[in-house]
This record gives C-alpha cells, sequence and structure tokens, in this order.
C-alpha cells in the first residue's frame, strides 16, 4: 500500500509540474510580438513618439521589435520584410514617404500579419493592405494654420508673401500642411506663396532653406509657413542673422507644439503653433491588442489637438509632455 501511495503521488507531482510547464510555455506563446519601423530621430517631435511608442510597449506587456529608418524608405521595407520572416504578430509603421508600398504590405498580408500605420498615411489602391492609421489630421492642421493667418491679416490689404519651409518631399504631413493651407488662403488672392523649399523637417534644413530665402527675398517676406517646429527653430537663427525679427518683422507659423516651439512662442519669435502629438504610443498598443483579439478597430484614429497662439505658451508649457 505504502509503494502504491508512493507512486500515485509522485503521478501527481509529475501531473502538476507538467501542467505548470504547459501554462507558462502558454502564457509565453500569449504574448504579443510587434514589429514597429519608425521614420527616425529627425525632430524633438520624433524623438517623443519613439519614448512613447517604447514606454507604452512594455506598460502593455507587448514585446517590441523597434527599427530606426533614418528617414529612409528602402530602411523601412528592409525591416517589414524582417518582421515578417520573424513572424511577428503585428506590423506598425511610420511611413516615410505615402508611395511605394504596395509590394512589401502584399507580402505582409499574405504571411496574415496586420499592419497598423501610425502618424503618417500610405497611398494605396487596396485599402485593405492596412488594418487602421493611427495619428492626427494633417490636412485639418493645414487648414487652421490657414484659418489663423485668415483672422491674424483680415484687415489689412496685402499682399500677404508666405515663404513655406516644407517637411520631407512627399511625406503625408508635408502634403497635407500645404494642401489644408492652400484649400483656405486660395479663395484670397492677397495671400500669395512665393517660395516653397523642402528642409527635411530637420533645424539645419529650416536655417539652410530660410538663409536662401532672405537672400532672395528679404523683407518681401510676411509670413514663414514652417512644416515643423525644428524647422520653424532653424528659420529663426537664419532669420536673426539676417537682421529680421521672427515674429515681429515676419509673422512665423509652425506645428507639432513642442516644447521647443512653446519656448521660441514665449520669446516672441513664433507667432502660432498648431498641436500635432506624438504621444500615439498608448493607442497604438490597445489597437495592436484588439486587432490580435480579432476585435473590429475603425480605419480611421484621429488624436485630438488644437491650436495655441503666442499668447497662452507661458500658461501651457508646463503642463507640456514633450
Amino acid at each position: 500500500m505504502r509503494l502504491i501511495s508512493r507512486l500515485a503521488f509522485a503521478a501527481f507531482v509529475s501531473t502538476a509540474l507538467t501542467f505548470a510547464a504547459g501554462t507558462s510555455a502558454s502564457a509565453q506563446e500569449k504574448q504579443i510580438t510587434l514589429g514597429f519601423s519608425q521614420v527616425g530621430a529627425e525632430s524633438a517631435w520624433r524623438t517623443a513618439n519613439t519614448v512613447s511608442v517604447k514606454s507604452a510597449a512594455k506598460d502593455a506587456g507587448i514585446n517590441l521589435k523597434f527599427s530606426d529608418a533614418q528617414q529612409k524608405q528602402e530602411n523601412q521595407i528592409r525591416a517589414i520584410r524582417s518582421f515578417i520572416a520573424q513572424k511577428v504578430n503585428v506590423i506598425a509603421f511610420s511611413p516615410v514617404v505615402e508611395s511605394g508600398w504596395e509590394p512589401v504590405l502584399n507580402e505582409a498580408k499574405a504571411a496574415h500579419i496586420p499592419v497598423i500605420l501610425t502618424d503618417r498615411a500610405v497611398d494605396v489602391k487596396d485599402t485593405s493592405l492596412y488594418v487602421t492609421m493611427i495619428g492626427s489630421d494633417f490636412l485639418e492642421e493645414g487648414r487652421r494654420a490657414g484659418r489663423w493667418l485668415e483672422e491674424r491679416y483680415k484687415n489689412e490689404p496685402g499682399p500677404i508673401n508666405i515663404a513655406e519651409l516644407q517637411g520631407t518631399v512627399g511625406s503625408a504631413p508635408a502634403n497635407d500642411r500645404h494642401a489644408g493651407l492652400m484649400e483656405v488662403v486660395k479663395k484670397d488672392p492677397k495671400f500669395k506663396i512665393i517660395a516653397s523649399q523642402s528642409g527635411d523637417f530637420t533645424l539645419a534644413g529650416g536655417k539652410q532653406v530660410m538663409e536662401a530665402f532672405a537672400k532672395s527675398y528679404g523683407k518681401q517676406i510676411n509670413v514663414v509657413y514652417a512644416h515643423n517646429d525644428d524647422m520653424a527653430l532653424g528659420a529663426i537663427q537664419a532669420m536673426e542673422e539676417a537682421g529680421i525679427k521672427p515674429g515681429k518683422d515676419v509673422t512665423v507659423v509652425s506645428f507639432d507644439a513642442t516644447k521647443g516651439g512653446f519656448e521660441a512662442m514665449i520669446a516672441g519669435k513664433i507667432n502660432v503653433d498648431v498641436e500635432c502629438s506624438p504621444l500615439l504610443g498608448p493607442q497604438l498598443m490597445s489597437a495592436v491588442k484588439d486587432v490580435v483579439a480579432g476585435k473590429q478597430v475603425p480605419k480611421r484614429i484621429v488624436t485630438n489637438e488644437t491650436v495655441f497662439p503666442m499668447n497662452v505658451a507661458a500658461q501651457t508649457l508646463p503642463s507640456r509632455k514633450y
């Protein structure tokens, strides 16, 4: 009887250990792996976006495979193919440019790996190649800036000459922030874009472009319309070196509403900053979990944002998270 009891106990322990091991393996199998390809680290906004994604993944218990594309589409395509080969559960990325994604997205679809876009859109005929797009409405941002300019110059006869510092050529924010502005100001002939060039969303690029604008157009420029804060800050440096007072001699319109942008508004050098929040990590992780669970998610998830004129900068800056 003792022998039988010992054998029964041994069998029980063995079964319990097997069950525990199976449970542990099952828990490991259930952990979601997300492959994320970032545009790069070209701006303070992008750095804050990366921090948001990484911290949100950790908080959500999601295994994150992160890749920095260094602003090159070929690097993003290579990263996405690597994620497919690794059989991640979900792929997410912020596309460098809008076009040229069909082949690699079709590869992800063939591998049954859902794709989520963050911050920027893609231009594809088959919208089933991605599940959802999370981020700002860049077209509306451009409209908001245009409406602010309309109000700012409503009692002035013009002409109001605009020098535009565009973002990366072919990128969604560059395309839409330009289109949104034009949609509004084209109704009033006193607004004219006299110069437009890409500064690639960087401070150095913004400074270089503005140096050329200052030499070519000088005091003809009434408005600098910069597609992000980094370029606006670079343009401010160039204007000051050229003897132009940004915020006074020239109205400066910017996007993102980063701490650097707010500091420039407090200093009187940026007149208005249109918000574009980089804190997309929590929304992304929530969408990833829903997609893996088979839940329906909206095709477009828009972040809530506003416009900050110069006069509210000082009271708002302490609450800014980026």
